[in-house]
């Protein structure tokens, strides 16, 4: 008949990505007559899991070029983004202790649309983060009942004892000439 054991280890108990989208808008000094780029750099974020809830807190920076004065003067408006994302995640396994969040940025923070309404530049910004739940977890295997054979233990004699072992008491003999 057979037994089984159980085994605590760290798996991944739960597991998703979201794509997240966010628009912004930004008043300037200059009326802009053109964007000539925008760049989003220095993305920052980590989770929390409250409940069946993880809560995603992270910032990017926002660096947009544009011209101005009919397209003979530029400048770049910078900004920094703070964010808090709330996602529902379910366990995969009931029985989980000692959970741990893993954030990864699959895509990065990149502008997908920019747009110029008078002295406002509207700009939507998409990123997709991945979500792993890592908890304790028992895996049952099965085992024989038979328990492996206990090895005999045997003391190693120190070199004084087997050298008293082996002396022959016979072996000096009276040789006298």
């Amino acid at each position: 008949m057979s037994s089984y054991r159980e085994i605590v280890t760290k798996a991944v108990i739960g597991k998703g990505k979201k794509l997240f989208t966010t628009d912004h808008v930004v008043k300037v000094d200059h009326a802009p007559s053109t964007i000539l780029g925008c760049w989003v750099i220095n993305h920052n974020f980590h989770g929390e899991k409250i409940g069946d809830q993880v809560t995603i807190t992270g910032s990017y920076d926002v660096n947009i070029w544009y011209s101005y004065d009919r397209d003979t003067k530029t400048d770049v408006v910078k900004e920094t983004k703070h964010y808090q994302e709330v996602v529902h995640m379910r366990n995969r396994e009931e029985d989980t202790t000692g959970e741990e969040i893993i954030v990864r940025g699959l895509r990065q923070p990149t502008c997908s649309n920019i747009t110029i309404e008078g002295d406002e530049i509207h700009y939507t910004i998409e990123k997709e983060l991945g979500i792993e739940l890592v908890g304790d977890v028992k895996v049952k295997i099965e085992a024989d009942d038979e328990e492996d054979p206990w090895d005999e233990i045997v003391d190693e004699a120190s070199t004084d004892d087997v050298v008293d072992e082996e002396l022959d008491d016979d072996f000096i003999q009276d040789n006298t000439i």
